[in-house]
């Protein structure tokens, strides 16, 4: 599935927003019912997408298509972690064992898998000549914080370097905020949307408290679609109602894996492994509100004794904006060539 750094991984993560019935009006899905969700049974994945192989290894089963550019999607019966050609997702559902068959949720196959292996029907990621990033926190708001530095000058020192690389590429760059100024998660909204053809970037870096110091790694995190709770938390009422955001489902998840995935990849080519901690579904404000294609990014963990330190590195920082404006330029240029299939 790989012809260079960012074809074929990553041109598999472009498609269309749309319903079940609308990916085939004569297959048979078999959808079942289960605890108020909708599923599929996870050899109908294999057939409607012409996987060739579908085998079961303990709790993991893996449908594939072998070869040099094969599709490889991994599944854990019970868990919601799915590695799509080595990509780690978090799914809004775990795997279920139903009938006698593992069954994954309709949602994640509309807003995950189909996204990945049918590139050529994406309807809202449009044209754009415009980034708008926002450094998270700011001001009086410092984010996380430790011995080195602040969560708020780090998304500011990393934004102020993808900035200048997306500049040399040709793009218009909007800043929420060019110094270490307080801007509400309101306004921060309200500058994105004030801009057309665009997409957003949201840039922040993790931490949590002593107790799980040992927690390291990149995320990223895009809207979770309706029906989805925030991550972390279970469902609520409020998870049922359409957010702005919600329109670019699926740019949002193309977006995030070309980011995600080819700042892991550079990062691990230039010798600083960094684990992958998956893409994820949130509501954070900055996602719900701005109508572009919009995904925050999370670029390590301060509270890590090792990886703050990697973290504050200069090279660390360059490398983090580089292959950030390289995965944009990139996810531009699928959004421009799209191809196109017949409907089954």
């Amino acid at each position: 599935m790989m012809t260079h750094a960012f074809s074929r991984p990553i041109v598999a993560f472009f498609i269309a927003f749309s319903i079940l019935t609308s990916l085939s009006q004569a297959f048979q899905w078999n959808e079942t019912s289960y605890k108020g969700n909708k599923y599929i049974p996870l050899r109908k994945v294999k057939e409607f997408y012409e996987f060739k192989t579908f085998k079961r290894s303990g709790r993991k089963i893996i449908i594939s298509n072998p070869g040099k550019a094969g599709v490889t999607l991994q599944f854990h019966a019970g868990g919601q972690e799915v590695l799509m050609n080595g990509v780690k997702f978090i799914f809004s559902n775990a795997i279920v064992l139903l009938k006698g068959s593992h069954h994954v949720s309709s949602t994640d196959l509309i807003k995950v898998i189909h996204p990945i292996l049918r590139p050529d029907e994406i309807r809202t990621a449009k044209a754009f000549d415009t980034v708008i990033i926002d450094p998270g926190h700011g001001g009086k708001d410092a984010g996380a914080v430790n011995r080195l530095g602040t969560e708020a000058g780090y998304n500011l020192k990393v934004a102020r370097l993808l900035k200048d690389n997306l500049t040399k590429k040709g793009f218009k760059v909007v800043m929420t905020r060019e110094s270490n100024i307080f801007l509400s998660l309101k306004q921060r909204v309200e500058i994105a949307n004030r801009h057309k053809n665009a997409i957003f970037i949201s840039i922040h870096f993790n931490a949590v408290g002593r107790g799980a110091s040992r927690a390291r790694g990149i995320e990223t995190f895009t809207l979770s679609p309706v029906g989805v709770a925030h991550y972390g938390r279970s469902i609520k009422a409020s998870d049922f109602q359409a957010k702005p955001g919600n329109y670019q489902d699926s740019a949002n998840i193309a977006l995030a894996t070309a980011v995600h995935w080819g700042t892991l990849m550079t990062l691990n080519k230039r010798g600083m492994k960094v684990p992958d901690r998956g893409i994820r579904r949130a509501r954070y404000s900055v996602l719900t509100g701005v109508k572009h294609p919009s995904i925050l990014f999370e670029g390590g963990f301060l509270s890590h004794p090792s990886e703050r330190r990697l973290i504050h590195s200069p090279n660390y920082q360059r490398t983090l904006a580089k292959s950030i404006a390289e995965a944009i330029a990139f996810y531009r240029k699928a959004t421009l060539n799209k191809p196109r299939r017949k409907a089954q």
